[in-house]
Protein backbone atom coordinates (compact mmCIF):
# COMPACT_ATOMS: atom_id res chain seq x y z
CA UNK A 1 0.00 0.00 0.00
CA UNK A 2 1.10 3.56 -0.75
CA UNK A 3 1.36 6.34 1.80
CA UNK A 4 -1.94 8.15 2.38
CA UNK A 5 -2.21 10.96 -0.17
CA UNK A 6 -5.78 12.29 -0.59
CA UNK A 7 -6.42 14.95 -3.27
CA UNK A 8 -6.59 18.60 -2.29
CA UNK A 9 -10.04 19.63 -3.51
CA UNK A 10 -12.10 22.77 -3.24
CA UNK A 11 -15.08 21.67 -1.18
CA UNK A 12 -18.15 23.65 -2.28
CA UNK A 13 -20.61 20.90 -1.43
CA UNK A 14 -22.95 20.36 1.49
CA UNK A 15 -20.07 19.63 3.84
CA UNK A 16 -17.47 19.07 4.95
CA UNK A 17 -15.87 22.37 4.02
CA UNK A 18 -12.14 22.90 3.62
CA UNK A 19 -10.33 22.96 6.96
CA UNK A 20 -8.91 26.35 7.92
CA UNK A 21 -5.05 26.44 7.98
CA UNK A 22 -5.08 27.52 11.63
CA UNK A 23 -7.28 24.52 12.45
CA UNK A 24 -4.87 22.23 10.60
CA UNK A 25 -2.07 23.62 12.78
CA UNK A 26 -4.14 22.95 15.90
CA UNK A 27 -4.64 19.34 14.79
CA UNK A 28 -0.85 18.91 14.60
CA UNK A 29 -0.47 19.84 18.28
CA UNK A 30 0.82 17.22 20.73
CA UNK A 31 -1.76 14.88 22.20
CA UNK A 32 -2.26 15.02 25.97
CA UNK A 33 -4.51 13.02 28.26
CA UNK A 34 -8.22 13.77 28.55
CA UNK A 35 -7.72 14.78 32.21
CA UNK A 36 -4.39 16.51 31.71
CA UNK A 37 -4.32 20.00 33.33
CA UNK A 38 -3.59 21.53 29.93
CA UNK A 39 -6.56 19.85 28.29
CA UNK A 40 -8.82 20.88 31.17
CA UNK A 41 -7.87 24.48 30.38
CA UNK A 42 -8.76 23.86 26.73
CA UNK A 43 -12.10 22.39 27.78
CA UNK A 44 -12.97 25.47 29.82
CA UNK A 45 -11.88 27.81 27.02
CA UNK A 46 -13.94 25.86 24.48
CA UNK A 47 -17.04 26.10 26.66
CA UNK A 48 -16.66 29.88 26.94
CA UNK A 49 -16.12 30.25 23.20
CA UNK A 50 -19.17 28.12 22.44
CA UNK A 51 -21.34 30.16 24.78
CA UNK A 52 -20.25 33.36 23.01
CA UNK A 53 -20.92 31.89 19.58
CA UNK A 54 -24.35 30.60 20.66
CA UNK A 55 -25.06 33.93 22.40
CA UNK A 56 -26.00 32.26 25.65
CA UNK A 57 -25.16 32.12 29.33
CA UNK A 58 -25.83 28.37 29.40
CA UNK A 59 -23.16 26.61 31.45
CA UNK A 60 -23.94 23.45 29.48
CA UNK A 61 -22.31 24.64 26.24
CA UNK A 62 -19.83 22.00 25.12
CA UNK A 63 -18.91 19.61 22.30
CA UNK A 64 -20.56 16.22 22.04
CA UNK A 65 -18.07 13.52 21.13
CA UNK A 66 -19.25 12.57 17.67
CA UNK A 67 -20.68 14.01 14.47
CA UNK A 68 -23.69 16.28 14.10
CA UNK A 69 -25.94 13.22 13.98
CA UNK A 70 -24.55 12.19 17.36
CA UNK A 71 -25.47 15.62 18.73
CA UNK A 72 -28.95 15.25 17.26
CA UNK A 73 -29.43 11.86 18.90
CA UNK A 74 -27.97 13.08 22.20
CA UNK A 75 -30.46 15.94 22.32
CA UNK A 76 -33.44 13.78 21.43
CA UNK A 77 -32.68 10.85 23.74
CA UNK A 78 -32.32 13.24 26.69
CA UNK A 79 -35.45 15.29 25.96
CA UNK A 80 -37.90 12.64 24.76
CA UNK A 81 -39.57 10.08 27.00
CA UNK A 82 -41.99 7.29 26.15
CA UNK A 83 -45.27 8.73 24.89
CA UNK A 84 -44.12 12.37 24.63
CA UNK A 85 -45.74 14.30 21.80
CA UNK A 86 -43.23 16.24 19.70
CA UNK A 87 -44.01 18.78 16.98
CA UNK A 88 -41.53 18.58 14.10
CA UNK A 89 -41.34 20.73 11.00
CA UNK A 90 -40.56 18.12 8.33
CA UNK A 91 -39.30 19.89 5.23
CA UNK A 92 -36.15 17.98 4.35
CA UNK A 93 -33.89 15.00 4.90
CA UNK A 94 -32.52 16.01 8.28
CA UNK A 95 -35.90 17.04 9.65
CA UNK A 96 -37.09 13.57 8.64
CA UNK A 97 -34.15 12.11 10.54
CA UNK A 98 -35.11 14.06 13.67
CA UNK A 99 -38.62 12.69 13.39
CA UNK A 100 -37.34 9.13 13.00
CA UNK A 101 -35.11 9.50 16.06
CA UNK A 102 -38.01 10.79 18.15
CA UNK A 103 -40.04 7.70 17.24
CA UNK A 104 -37.13 5.37 18.00
CA UNK A 105 -36.82 6.91 21.47
CA UNK A 106 -40.50 6.33 22.18
CA UNK A 107 -41.97 9.71 21.27
CA UNK A 108 -45.06 10.43 19.19
CA UNK A 109 -44.31 12.72 16.26
CA UNK A 110 -46.71 15.43 15.16
CA UNK A 111 -45.28 16.28 11.76
CA UNK A 112 -45.83 19.46 9.80
CA UNK A 113 -44.98 18.21 6.32
CA UNK A 114 -43.85 20.76 3.76
CA UNK A 115 -42.37 20.79 0.29
CA UNK A 116 -38.60 20.28 0.46
CA UNK A 117 -37.51 23.91 0.20
CA UNK A 118 -40.36 25.56 2.12
CA UNK A 119 -40.38 26.44 5.82
CA UNK A 120 -42.66 25.76 8.77
CA UNK A 121 -44.93 28.65 9.78
CA UNK A 122 -45.78 29.85 13.28
CA UNK A 123 -49.48 29.33 12.53
CA UNK A 124 -48.91 25.66 11.74
CA UNK A 125 -46.99 25.16 14.96
CA UNK A 126 -49.54 26.97 17.12
CA UNK A 127 -52.39 24.97 15.60
CA UNK A 128 -50.72 21.73 16.68
CA UNK A 129 -50.05 23.05 20.17
CA UNK A 130 -53.75 23.94 20.50
CA UNK A 131 -54.77 20.41 19.55
CA UNK A 132 -52.18 18.28 21.34
CA UNK A 133 -50.20 17.76 24.54
CA UNK A 134 -46.88 18.45 22.84
CA UNK A 135 -44.05 19.44 25.18
CA UNK A 136 -41.35 19.92 22.55
CA UNK A 137 -41.03 21.48 19.11
CA UNK A 138 -38.05 20.51 16.93
CA UNK A 139 -36.86 22.46 13.89
CA UNK A 140 -33.90 22.55 11.53
CA UNK A 141 -32.71 26.14 11.14
CA UNK A 142 -30.58 25.42 8.08
CA UNK A 143 -31.89 22.38 6.20
CA UNK A 144 -28.83 20.96 4.46
CA UNK A 145 -30.83 18.93 1.97
CA UNK A 146 -32.93 21.81 0.62
CA UNK A 147 -31.07 25.06 1.26
CA UNK A 148 -33.95 26.44 3.34
CA UNK A 149 -33.48 28.84 6.26
CA UNK A 150 -36.15 28.34 8.94
CA UNK A 151 -37.33 31.39 10.95
CA UNK A 152 -37.23 30.59 14.68
CA UNK A 153 -38.12 33.55 16.87
CA UNK A 154 -41.92 33.56 16.59
CA UNK A 155 -42.15 29.79 16.92
CA UNK A 156 -39.98 29.85 20.05
CA UNK A 157 -42.32 32.44 21.60
CA UNK A 158 -45.32 30.22 20.85
CA UNK A 159 -43.62 27.19 22.39
CA UNK A 160 -42.89 29.15 25.57
CA UNK A 161 -46.55 30.15 25.80
CA UNK A 162 -47.44 26.44 25.87
CA UNK A 163 -44.65 25.61 28.36
CA UNK A 164 -42.90 23.53 25.68
CA UNK A 165 -39.21 23.25 24.94
CA UNK A 166 -37.55 24.27 21.67
CA UNK A 167 -34.92 22.08 20.01
CA UNK A 168 -33.02 23.46 17.00
CA UNK A 169 -30.60 21.87 14.54
CA UNK A 170 -28.01 24.42 13.35
CA UNK A 171 -25.56 21.99 11.73
CA UNK A 172 -25.24 24.03 8.54
CA UNK A 173 -26.15 27.46 9.89
CA UNK A 174 -24.12 27.94 13.11
CA UNK A 175 -21.96 31.11 12.80
CA UNK A 176 -23.31 31.60 9.27
CA UNK A 177 -26.69 33.18 10.04
CA UNK A 178 -28.16 35.05 12.98
CA UNK A 179 -28.70 32.88 16.05
CA UNK A 180 -29.45 34.13 19.56
CA UNK A 181 -30.12 31.27 21.97
CA UNK A 182 -30.99 33.37 25.04
CA UNK A 183 -32.64 36.23 23.18
CA UNK A 184 -34.92 33.95 21.18
CA UNK A 185 -35.69 31.49 23.97
CA UNK A 186 -34.20 28.33 22.43
CA UNK A 187 -33.75 25.54 24.96
CA UNK A 188 -31.45 23.10 23.17
CA UNK A 189 -29.37 23.72 20.07
CA UNK A 190 -26.71 21.61 18.41
CA UNK A 191 -24.41 21.94 15.42
CA UNK A 192 -21.38 20.36 13.77
CA UNK A 193 -17.87 21.72 13.15
CA UNK A 194 -17.29 20.66 9.53
CA UNK A 195 -19.60 23.23 7.98
CA UNK A 196 -19.29 26.97 8.68
CA UNK A 197 -16.49 26.46 11.21
CA UNK A 198 -14.04 24.82 8.75
CA UNK A 199 -13.01 22.10 11.20
CA UNK A 200 -13.15 18.30 10.86
CA UNK A 201 -16.17 16.40 12.19
CA UNK A 202 -15.89 14.73 15.57
CA UNK A 203 -16.66 17.27 18.30
CA UNK A 204 -20.13 18.74 17.80
CA UNK A 205 -21.30 21.92 19.57
CA UNK A 206 -24.40 21.78 21.75
CA UNK A 207 -25.96 24.11 24.29
CA UNK A 208 -28.66 23.19 26.80
CA UNK A 209 -30.61 25.70 28.88
CA UNK A 210 -31.84 25.41 32.45
CA UNK A 211 -35.46 24.61 31.50
CA UNK A 212 -34.29 21.63 29.47
CA UNK A 213 -31.80 20.48 32.11
CA UNK A 214 -34.52 20.59 34.77
CA UNK A 215 -36.72 18.37 32.64
CA UNK A 216 -33.85 15.95 31.99
CA UNK A 217 -32.94 15.74 35.69
CA UNK A 218 -36.55 15.01 36.58
CA UNK A 219 -37.26 12.34 33.96
CA UNK A 220 -39.54 9.47 34.92
CA UNK A 221 -36.76 7.07 33.91
CA UNK A 222 -33.03 7.66 33.37
CA UNK A 223 -31.81 8.40 29.87
CA UNK A 224 -31.45 5.03 28.14
CA UNK A 225 -28.17 5.99 26.47
CA UNK A 226 -25.30 6.02 28.97
CA UNK A 227 -22.95 7.56 26.39
CA UNK A 228 -25.23 10.52 25.66
CA UNK A 229 -26.69 11.06 29.15
CA UNK A 230 -26.31 14.80 29.76
CA UNK A 231 -26.39 14.36 33.54
CA UNK A 232 -23.23 12.26 33.24
CA UNK A 233 -21.54 14.29 30.50
CA UNK A 234 -21.90 17.53 32.46
CA UNK A 235 -19.99 15.99 35.39
CA UNK A 236 -16.94 15.53 33.16
CA UNK A 237 -17.19 19.02 31.63
CA UNK A 238 -17.80 20.68 35.01
CA UNK A 239 -15.27 21.33 37.76
CA UNK A 240 -15.93 17.82 39.13
CA UNK A 241 -14.13 16.23 36.12
CA UNK A 242 -15.72 12.85 36.74
CA UNK A 243 -14.65 10.41 34.04
CA UNK A 244 -17.35 9.58 31.51
CA UNK A 245 -15.51 8.74 28.29
CA UNK A 246 -12.27 9.71 26.58
CA UNK A 247 -12.91 12.97 24.79
CA UNK A 248 -11.78 13.41 21.14
CA UNK A 249 -8.91 15.62 22.27
CA UNK A 250 -7.56 16.61 18.86
CA UNK A 251 -11.06 17.48 17.65
CA UNK A 252 -11.58 19.71 20.67
CA UNK A 253 -8.31 21.47 19.82
CA UNK A 254 -9.67 22.01 16.31
CA UNK A 255 -13.06 23.22 17.49
CA UNK A 256 -11.50 25.69 19.91
CA UNK A 257 -9.34 27.19 17.15
CA UNK A 258 -12.28 27.34 14.72
CA UNK A 259 -14.41 29.17 17.27
CA UNK A 260 -11.60 31.64 17.93
CA UNK A 261 -11.39 32.38 14.20
CA UNK A 262 -15.15 32.95 13.95
CA UNK A 263 -15.26 35.24 16.96
CA UNK A 264 -12.18 37.19 15.84
CA UNK A 265 -13.89 37.87 12.51
CA UNK A 266 -17.04 38.88 14.39
CA UNK A 267 -20.36 37.07 14.09
CA UNK A 268 -22.11 40.05 12.52
CA UNK A 269 -19.32 40.42 9.95
CA UNK A 270 -19.49 36.74 9.09
CA UNK A 271 -23.25 36.82 8.71
CA UNK A 272 -23.05 39.85 6.43
CA UNK A 273 -20.34 38.13 4.35
CA UNK A 274 -22.41 34.97 3.95
CA UNK A 275 -25.49 36.95 2.91
CA UNK A 276 -23.57 39.04 0.37
CA UNK A 277 -21.94 36.03 -1.28
CA UNK A 278 -25.14 34.01 -1.35
CA UNK A 279 -27.08 36.85 -2.94
CA UNK A 280 -24.35 37.35 -5.55
CA UNK A 281 -24.54 33.65 -6.38
CA UNK A 282 -28.33 33.85 -6.70
CA UNK A 283 -28.01 36.90 -8.96
CA UNK A 284 -25.71 34.93 -11.25
CA UNK A 285 -27.84 31.80 -11.23
CA UNK A 286 -31.02 33.68 -12.08
CA UNK A 287 -29.35 35.84 -14.76
CA UNK A 288 -28.41 32.57 -16.46
CA UNK A 289 -32.07 31.52 -16.50
CA UNK A 290 -31.77 29.00 -13.66
CA UNK A 291 -33.71 29.03 -10.40
CA UNK A 292 -33.13 28.41 -6.72
CA UNK A 293 -34.94 25.73 -4.72
CA UNK A 294 -36.07 28.27 -2.12
CA UNK A 295 -37.60 31.71 -1.98
CA UNK A 296 -34.95 34.41 -1.58
CA UNK A 297 -35.96 35.30 1.97
CA UNK A 298 -35.68 31.66 3.03
CA UNK A 299 -32.42 30.79 1.24
CA UNK A 300 -29.70 29.48 3.56
CA UNK A 301 -26.60 31.60 2.77
CA UNK A 302 -24.18 28.82 3.69
CA UNK A 303 -25.91 26.21 1.48
CA UNK A 304 -27.46 27.36 -1.79
CA UNK A 305 -29.64 24.81 -3.60
CA UNK A 306 -29.77 25.44 -7.36
CA UNK A 307 -32.49 23.71 -9.39
CA UNK A 308 -31.18 21.45 -12.17
CA UNK A 309 -32.48 22.58 -15.58
CA UNK A 310 -34.82 20.22 -17.38
CA UNK A 311 -33.00 17.69 -19.50
CA UNK A 312 -29.68 18.01 -17.64
CA UNK A 313 -28.14 15.06 -15.81
CA UNK A 314 -27.29 16.44 -12.36
CA UNK A 315 -24.69 13.77 -11.60
CA UNK A 316 -22.83 14.32 -14.87
CA UNK A 317 -22.45 18.02 -14.10
CA UNK A 318 -21.34 17.19 -10.57
CA UNK A 319 -18.72 14.82 -11.99
CA UNK A 320 -17.45 17.47 -14.43
CA UNK A 321 -16.90 19.78 -11.46
CA UNK A 322 -14.91 17.05 -9.74
CA UNK A 323 -12.92 15.77 -12.74
CA UNK A 324 -12.23 19.04 -14.56
CA UNK A 325 -12.20 21.62 -11.78
CA UNK A 326 -11.17 19.44 -8.80
CA UNK A 327 -14.18 20.86 -6.97
CA UNK A 328 -16.94 19.15 -5.04
CA UNK A 329 -20.53 20.35 -5.22
CA UNK A 330 -23.40 18.54 -3.51
CA UNK A 331 -26.00 16.34 -5.19
CA UNK A 332 -29.66 16.22 -4.20
CA UNK A 333 -30.78 14.02 -1.30
CA UNK A 334 -34.03 12.10 -0.88
CA UNK A 335 -36.93 13.78 -2.65
CA UNK A 336 -34.52 16.19 -4.35
CA UNK A 337 -32.21 13.55 -5.80
CA UNK A 338 -31.27 14.62 -9.32
CA UNK A 339 -33.21 17.90 -8.95
CA UNK A 340 -30.73 20.26 -7.25
CA UNK A 341 -27.07 21.03 -6.84
CA UNK A 342 -26.16 22.08 -3.31
CA UNK A 343 -23.48 24.76 -3.26
CA UNK A 344 -21.76 25.27 0.07
CA UNK A 345 -20.25 28.68 0.83
CA UNK A 346 -19.02 27.98 4.34
CA UNK A 347 -16.41 29.74 6.45
CA UNK A 348 -13.34 30.62 4.38
CA UNK A 349 -15.08 29.08 1.34
CA UNK A 350 -17.64 31.90 1.39
CA UNK A 351 -15.80 34.35 -0.85
CA UNK A 352 -16.30 36.45 -3.96
CA UNK A 353 -13.63 34.41 -5.72
CA UNK A 354 -15.44 31.12 -5.10
CA UNK A 355 -18.81 32.52 -6.18
CA UNK A 356 -17.39 33.70 -9.51
CA UNK A 357 -15.45 30.48 -9.96
CA UNK A 358 -18.55 28.36 -9.35
CA UNK A 359 -20.64 30.34 -11.83
CA UNK A 360 -17.97 30.12 -14.54
CA UNK A 361 -17.45 26.41 -13.91
CA UNK A 362 -21.21 25.83 -14.00
CA UNK A 363 -21.40 27.54 -17.38
CA UNK A 364 -18.66 25.27 -18.78
CA UNK A 365 -20.19 22.13 -17.24
CA UNK A 366 -23.67 22.85 -18.56
CA UNK A 367 -22.31 23.59 -22.02
CA UNK A 368 -20.57 20.21 -22.05
CA UNK A 369 -23.96 18.66 -21.26
CA UNK A 370 -25.64 20.46 -24.13
CA UNK A 371 -27.35 23.19 -22.07
CA UNK A 372 -26.23 26.48 -23.58
CA UNK A 373 -25.79 29.60 -21.49
CA UNK A 374 -24.81 32.94 -22.90
CA UNK A 375 -21.08 33.20 -22.08
CA UNK A 376 -20.27 35.27 -19.01
CA UNK A 377 -23.86 36.19 -18.12
CA UNK A 378 -23.88 34.49 -14.73
CA UNK A 379 -20.49 35.75 -13.57
CA UNK A 380 -21.15 39.26 -14.90
CA UNK A 381 -24.42 39.45 -12.98
CA UNK A 382 -22.61 38.44 -9.79
CA UNK A 383 -19.92 41.07 -10.41
CA UNK A 384 -22.62 43.70 -10.90
CA UNK A 385 -24.16 42.63 -7.60
CA UNK A 386 -20.83 42.91 -5.81
CA UNK A 387 -20.16 46.35 -7.30
CA UNK A 388 -23.55 47.55 -6.09
CA UNK A 389 -23.23 46.00 -2.63
CA UNK A 390 -19.78 46.82 -1.32
CA UNK A 391 -19.02 45.38 2.14
CA UNK A 392 -19.35 47.79 5.05
CA UNK A 393 -16.09 48.07 6.99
Amino acid sequence: MDELNPPERLLLGAGPSNVHPRVVKALLSPLVGHLDPYFIEIMDETKKLLAKAFKTKNEFSLPISGTGTAAMEAAICNLVQEGDEVIIGVNGFFAQRMSEMVRRWGGKTLEIKKRWGDVTTKEEVENLFKNSNANLVALVQGETSTGALQPLQDIAKIARAYDALVLVDTVTSFTGVDLDIDGWGIDVCYSSPQKCLNAPPGASPITVGDRALNRIRNRRKPVQSLYFDFTLIERYWSERRMYHHTAPIMNVYALREALMIALEEGLDNRIAKYKRNSEALMAGVEAAGLTMNTEHQYTLPSLNAVRVPEGVDADKVKNIFLDRFNTEIGAGLGELKGQVWRVGLMGLNSSERNVLFFLEALEVSLRKEGHSLKPGVAANAAVDYYDAHQPIN
